[in-house]
């Protein structure tokens, strides 16, 4: 048994919550893996503007106030989203309000986007600039806000020029009322001033990627509007998807009926499906990336033939540790050759 497996044994055997933060404090002290493996060429991608040496991200929620982005890069992921951030700390909902699924190889979480606001996270991603490595930043509104659309604009404002590219999350089910912004109506006014500030913050310079995060549990005619207003308000990828309120009947865990969004393995094959329906809708026009159960290279693979041009995982670390994406590089690249294809490009939505 290699460290980090007993290492991820031995965390596991804590509450959800305090593991997460004692991973978060090995990670700060360079106890995490450390590859000095090159990708395989054949996977490199290009997602929404960003050149990516290797398609498998770090979804957010793991490292909320970008405390260990580069720790996690060096693990070899090919890049790393954190957040979520909202303008102003906010301590979240009351605990316990984060659950492991063991037996169902799942998370339920109601954080309610615990983080320690917009100025600490700033600061960490200035002290950090120069370094290589794509980092992304994903934002919020806070619970109380009187103008959530707001929020999101000053988190743009705040953080251009410190990350790599931004992710707009309206689609949390655990702040109320959050997932209304993805209306039409309401989408419209989040989307058009987005763009203004954007276009304000850009002027005649290159504008770094926007992203837009939705949830899993849209119909047919949601995802239609969706894709067209990201692709009319000018953002450069969907990420598909967040956590699921679902329940599927074959949970088995105690935990199943917790309250809060279910991920891991059983949120794969509807996130797969949902993905699919948008690169359905897309049709090549805006890219995708697939989020949501993944756990292996051949996991990431389906996400990738279902459309996606990269991915990204959290709650499989949860139980494997830092060390799997590795392994999901590896798989994904003898995946990818075995049928024939030279590159990634080649093999999405295939």
């Amino acid at each position: 048994m290699s460290f980090y497996s007993f290492a991820t044994k031995l965390v596991r055997t804590l509450p959800a919550e305090p593991a997460h933060r004692a991973t978060i404090k090995a990670l700060k002290t360079g106890l995490g893996p450390i590859t000095t493996q090159k990708p395989d060429p054949v996977l490199a991608t290009d997602v929404g503007g960003l050149k990516l040496d290797n398609p498998i991200g770090l979804a957010p929620g793991f490292d909320k106030d970008a405390e260990v982005p580069d720790a996690m890069l060096a693990a070899g992921f090919g890049f790393v989203e954190c957040g979520t951030v909202t303008p102003r700390p906010q301590i979240g909902n009351p605990k316990p309000r984060l659950f492991r699924l063991s037996e169902d190889k799942a998370v339920i979480n109601r954080m309610g986007f615990n983080n320690g606001g917009l100025e600490v996270f700033k600061k960490r991603l200035e002290r950090r600039q120069g370094k290589p490595g794509i980092v992304g930043a994903n934002f919020g509104a806070n619970k109380d806000s009187k103008d959530r659309v707001a929020d999101y604009v000053k988190s743009l404002r705040e953080l251009w020029g410190l990350a790599d590219y931004f992710t707009i999350n309206i689609s949390s089910p655990n702040t109320p009322g959050l997932r209304d912004l993805q209306a039409e109506s309401a989408m419209d006014d989040l989307l058009g001033r987005i763009a203004e500030t954007r276009a304000e913050l850009t002027g005649d310079q290159p504008s770094p990627p926007l992203f837009l995060k939705v949830a899993p549990d849209l119909i047919e005619s949601q995802i239609e509007q969706i894709t067209n207003q990201a692709r009319t308000y000018g953002l450069n990828a969907i990420i598909v998807s967040n956590t699921t309120i679902d329940r599927p009947d074959h949970l088995r865990s105690a935990h199943k009926s917790e309250v809060g969004g279910l991920s891991g393995a059983p949120l794969f094959e509807r996130s797969t499906r949902v993905l699919a329906e948008f690169a359905a809708a897309a049709d090549g026009r805006i890219d995708l990336i697939g989020v949501g159960g993944i756990a292996s290279g051949a996991d990431a693979y389906a996400k990738i033939r279902a459309g996606a041009k990269a991915v990204q995982l959290y709650s499989a670390l949860v139980y494997s540790g830092p060390g799997l994406v590795m392994d999901i590089r590896r798989d994904l690249a003898a995946r990818v050759k075995a049928d024939g294809f030279k590159t990634l490009a080649e093999a999405v939505g295939s």
